[in-house]
């Protein structure tokens, strides 16, 4: 599957669309000046969780996430999927705004950077509480807008490098390594890619013999692996996968090319195949930023606040945009993740800031 990425001018179009929207559902009595305030009773929020798509395991473990923290409340979360497009991502959201937005509850995962502006500005017009993750442009600050919350993401270029590093020690410190890269309008792809740059500065006996986007597609990996082990041949000793579904794809082109056992594959995301593969040995590390808690954080971060427990103003700067902790799991201790598992203790208002590892600014 291509993720593909619309033009800004024209998602800000169907933003401010919804915001037209918004405004006409509120002078007809949509609105509800407590909910500005945060004084929402907890049965009248209306959580909503969005993702690209559940066939990929790490992503329908973040609606899982979701699920678990609503029914934790009393409630139940409205998943949405847009299957890697843009613009289905933004008529999406465009239809939850035009809705009633006086206690609703946004955690979102943008297609891409230059798809958060338009989803910000939306929410923000429409008095939606909104939580992103992973991808927004570094100029665009949450401290900027009242109904922004949070963005969360993770060190890509440490995560990038920590797999680096780990696919340098399988191989014995030299031979050659291909690159899937992600979607390239990301900043995880981007930082993951420049992770593993640091690791070969560092590993000067491992060579990066090819790199290409596989868009965070299993299917587009396994076509891309496959192309580049009949370019190479015997060389490629190791693979680099900016997340696990290409991981597995990877690991099928081996199958497939005879090759399974004989290079070495890494990943990021901790989906359930990838342990497995990890604990068998036919995978050598990833890296978890824990999907049910991702699912689970952002609608509670936007839960508390909705519901008074937490008020928007007193949200520290730095837990405005963070990196989250992130966990390396390679064979030595794959068996301590292989069983996820959200602690409802996590999604109280207390602790919903106790996972920051640093601020993005």
């Amino acid at each position: 599957m291509k993720f593909t990425s619309r033009p800004a001018a024209a998602l800000i179009g169907l933003s401010l669309a919804a915001a037209t929207l918004v405004g006409c559902s509120e002078e007809a009595g949509g609105g509800n000046s407590s909910a500005d305030a945060g004084k929402c009773e907890p049965s009248e929020v209306k959580l909503v969780g969005q993702v690209r798509n559940e066939s990929n395991p790490y992503e329908a473990s973040w609606l899982a996430g979701g699920d678990t923290f609503a029914k934790s409340v009393g409630l139940t979360q409205e998943r949405l999927t847009y299957g890697g497009d843009s613009t289905k991502q933004q008529e999406q959201i465009s239809q939850v705004l035009a809705g009633n937005t006086s206690c609703l509850v946004m955690n979102v995962l943008p297609n891409g950077d230059s798809d958060t502006t338009p989803i910000v500005k939306g929410a923000d017009q429409a008095g939606a509480y909104l939580v992103t993750q992973w991808n927004k442009p570094a100029d665009l600050k949450p401290t900027d807008y009242a109904k922004w919350l949070s963005h969360i993401t993770y060190n890509g270029v440490e995560s990038g490098q920590q797999i680096g590093d780990a696919l340098a020690t399988a191989i014995g410190g030299s031979g050659g390594i291909i690159a899937l890269q992600g979607v390239l309008d990301t900043a995880a792809a981007k930082d993951r890619f420049k992770g593993l740059e640091a690791s070969l500065a560092k590993n000067t006996g491992v060579k990066l013999l090819d790199q290409q986007a596989a868009n965070f597609s299993r299917a587009e990996a396994l076509a891309v692996t496959k192309t580049l082990l009949t370019k190479h041949g015997d060389k490629v000793k190791g693979i680099w996968a900016a997340n696990d579904d290409m991981a597995l794809g990877a690991l099928e082109a081996l199958q497939q090319a005879g090759r399974a056992g004989k290079v070495a594959v890494v990943g990021i995301d901790a989906v359930p195949d990838a342990l497995t593969a990890i604990k068998n040995g036919s995978m050598t590390a990833t890296v978890s930023s824990d999907g049910p808690w991702q699912g689970g954080i952002g609608l509670a971060i936007g839960y508390c606040v909705a519901t008074g427990e937490l008020a928007a103003g007193d949200i520290a700067a730095e837990n405005r945009a963070f990196f989250a902790e992130q966990f390396l799991i390679s064979k030595d201790n794959v068996a301590d993740f292989q069983q996820p598992k959200t602690n409802p203790d996590d999604f109280k208002c207390a602790n919903v800031f106790n996972r920051v590892a640093g601020s993005l600014s």
